[in-house]
């Protein structure tokens, strides 16, 4: 029986993970959850899987859960995050947060030696060095993606040695507005880009990939999870979502991870690694339904946040915090209509000129990096 603890259980990657919970209850156990304003839902979640430990997003709601249900310990708000990360009674922390926000919690369960589940982009993006240094620190620490691409990779590489590796392929469904020109994606509309046509995400990250900067975070969290060179990343459009990512070998023979467009296939793996489990709530892949597979370049001319992403990852240093917290505020203005979808690229690019690349030792140094790129995004566009 594994004991999980669930960060961010109300959104869209916790809410597959109970799920695959609910259809496991004999391998696992939910110990921890956490949720920040679906208050609602994380009562409900908590009636059902009886969590011994629970953070909340804000103080009203603390109190209230805590009057409801006062045989649970809670936590509040992202210190209490963090604490429920310290606690002891569990095998595996899944960070489902979003932001920059996850990865004190991460820390907090490297410091504890226990399994990561990492569902959360940002925390290699912008503090991969300092985490596999914290690794090599807390040995029996250990990282399993759930992002499907970094899944699919970490499935690709088992029983295989990485000097054996030619190449990783990343592949990417396009997003909203695969195919477009430039001058297409000039007057696109928020709830445009929000009609993602294979996945059901949430809003920050389905943007994301309709700019495609979500590829280029991918490309930087891959070259933190697996250590290889950004000249051994690629990626390619793969519309219909089928195959999740690639690994390349020497002799050019390549190792493919398939599955349905759905979350929960990867989030298994992370929970039962090194072995695979039934589950009824996994759907099966029906090739009668999928008779076709395609594959194409990705324009990076037009979807510029691939090779903003490159060129940050390949600076180092802050730089890859630099791009990932201007991409926060840029996609978090866009969905506010304050900016149009173009102007995200603008805003990155921006940023990396506005902060010239520092060398990163500690996390202080990276959250400060992170504060100061988003008061600087406070004001973009008055004073630039």
């Amino acid at each position: 029986m594994k004991r999980i603890i669930v960060l961010g259980s109300t959104g869209s990657i916790g809410r597959s993970s109970l799920e695959v919970v609910r259809g496991n209850p004999h391998c696992f156990q939910i110990v921890g959850l956490s949720g920040n304003r679906n208050i609602d839902l994380l009562k409900q979640q908590i009636q059902e899987f009886h969590p011994k430990y629970v953070t909340v997003g804000y103080w009203e709601a603390y109190q209230e859960l805590k009057t409801i249900f006062p045989k649970i310990q809670f936590f509040c708000g992202e210190e209490g995050l963090e604490e429920l990360a310290s606690v002891e009674e569990y095998d595996i922390l899944l960070t489902a947060v979003s932001g920059a926000v996850g990865i004190r919690a991460t820390i907090k369960g490297i410091e504890k030696e226990k399994r990561i589940a990492l569902a959360n982009k940002e925390t290699m993006v912008s503090a991969g060095s300092y985490i596999n240094r914290l690794l090599q620190q807390y040995s029996k620490a250990e990282i399993i993606p759930v992002d499907s691409e970094h899944s699919a990779i970490f499935q690709a590489l088992q029983g295989n040695e990485k000097k054996e590796v030619k190449r990783l392929i990343i592949t990417a469904s396009g997003g909203a507005f695969r195919g477009r020109t430039k001058a297409e994606l000039e007057h696109v509309r928020v709830e445009d880009a929000l009609k993602h046509p294979n996945w059901s995400m949430g809003k920050k990250i389905t943007v994301d990939s309709a700019t495609l900067v979500n590829k280029g975070l991918e490309i930087i969290e891959a070259h933190e999870l697996f250590g290889f060179h950004y000249d051994s990343i690629d990626t390619i459009l793969h519309p219909q979502s089928i195959v999740h990512s690639m690994v390349e070998y020497q002799d050019h023979s390549i190792m493919a991870q398939m599955g349905v467009t759905d979350m929960k296939l990867p989030i298994q793996y992370a929970f039962s690694y090194p072995k695979r489990l039934e589950n009824p709530v996994l759907e099966a892949l029906d090739f009668t339904k999928y008779l076709e597979m395609t594959f194409e370049p990705i324009n990076t001319e037009v979807f510029q946040g691939i090779a903003l992403a490159r060129k940050a990852g390949s600076f180092g240093g802050s730089m890859p915090i630099v791009f990932n917290a201007a991409n926060e505020i840029a996609v978090d203005y866009f969905l506010k209509e304050k900016i149009r979808f173009l102007e995200i690229y603008e805003m990155i690019q921006a940023a990396m000129e506005k902060f010239p690349k520092e060398d990163i030792q500690s996390l202080e140094q990276i959250l400060e990096k992170d504060h100061e790129v988003r008061e600087w995004g406070k004001t973009w566009g008055k004073s630039s």
